[in-house]
């Protein structure tokens, strides 16, 4: 199955802070709010919701293509996501400007103040997607992330004229998208992926209750973090999956990207929404175990061992024949 992930390359600044933020906050001052924080340490990784999905992808064993674009200093990417199973070579390349960077602090509850510059990301909106399917003769499914807003507008249009199948993740961009802007992404799209506040956003923004927006897509994924996710598509039983016990809790970044590379992954083994739900669950819990969004490893003994302890071992056994660790 040829799966294309579109969607920001940035590299990620992530920091510590060992406090509460809302501890340095004051309601009534919220209008003046100028704060500073001592955070404990400084980790420059990988990152971007497109890269973070295809990279994830790859590790269990498949090959999706990665399309977006970057600046002049994304040779080193460029070779570690092609050495972890990415197709990058529809990957813009600007001469001029800096790849995308993400930059987040986390305290102590794992709330999160972030900044992203986009840098050479905004050129993703002069990406065609016809000439990636010419090179790879065909696409089966079109991931949509969060990404240069035209840009995500482009492809979803291009993907409703050509009749390609496509899975909306406006993510963090829909803080700052309109109702008309969001519905014209996630109308008609094969999946929906969103966490559960952004779910309710799109609601609250868009006007339509969680009814319309079920039978405007395929199917809608929710993930709720620490209670798992939720799977619901029309004329089905809603699915529930629970998170598997994690190791250690290092850092939540790229949780979510990780579910969904999980989730694609399983869908393009054929494999039902329980299932997809279950991978995409358990490679969430990678990331939530290491500092960085692609810094997380396993062997394919291991991810069925863990999986069959989370989900029981007909889980395991549906997966096992598929697997391919990275």
């Amino acid at each position: 199955m040829n799966i294309v992930v579109t969607g920001s390359i940035a590299t990620d600044h992530l920091m510590t802070f060992p406090g509460r933020f809302v501890d340095a906050l004051i309601p009534d001052k919220l209008e003046a709010l100028s704060v500073s924080f001592l955070v404990d340490g400084l980790e420059v990784r990988r990152g971007g919701v497109g890269a973070n999905i295809a990279f994830g992808m790859g590790m269990l064993g498949l090959r999706p293509t990665l399309v977006g674009a970057v600046g002049s200093d994304f040779a080193d990417y460029d070779a570690w996501l092609v050495r972890h199973g990415v197709d990058t070579a529809s990957v813009h390349r600007s001469p001029d400007l800096h790849t995308a960077r993400f930059v987040c602090t986390t305290d102590l509850n794992a709330s999160q103040i972030a900044s992203f510059y986009p840098g050479a990301m905004s050129l993703a909106r002069d990406i065609e997607l016809a000439p990636v399917a010419d090179r790879l003769g065909g696409l089966d499914l079109v991931v949509i992330g969060p990404n240069d807003p035209d840009a995500m507008k482009r492809h979803t249009a291009e993907c409703r004229s050509r009749g390609l199948a496509f899975a909306a993740d406006p993510s963090q961009q829909l803080s700052s998208m309109e109702g008309p802007d969001i519905l014209e992404l996630i109308d008609g799209a094969t999946f929906l992926f969103t966490n559960e506040y952004e779910a309710a956003l799109t609601e609250s923004k868009t006007g339509w209750s969680a009814d319309q927006i079920l039978a405007s897509v395929g199917t809608r994924i929710t993930t709720l973090g620490s209670q798992g996710a939720r799977v619901e598509s029309q004329g089905a039983p809603v699915v529930e999956v629970a998170v598997p016990q994690e190791r250690a809790k290092a850092d939540p970044t790229g949780v979510g990207d990780a579910f969904r590379a999980g989730y694609l992954s399983a869908y393009a083994w054929g494999l039902p929404a329980q299932r997809c739900a279950e991978v995409g669950a358990l490679l969430a819990t990678y990331v939530v175990e290491t500092v960085g969004t692609q810094e997380y490893s396993f062997t394919t003994d291991e991810f069925i061992a863990r999986l069959s302890q989370a989900y029981g071992t007909a889980a395991a056994d549906d997966i096992a024949g598929h697997l391919t660790a990275g």
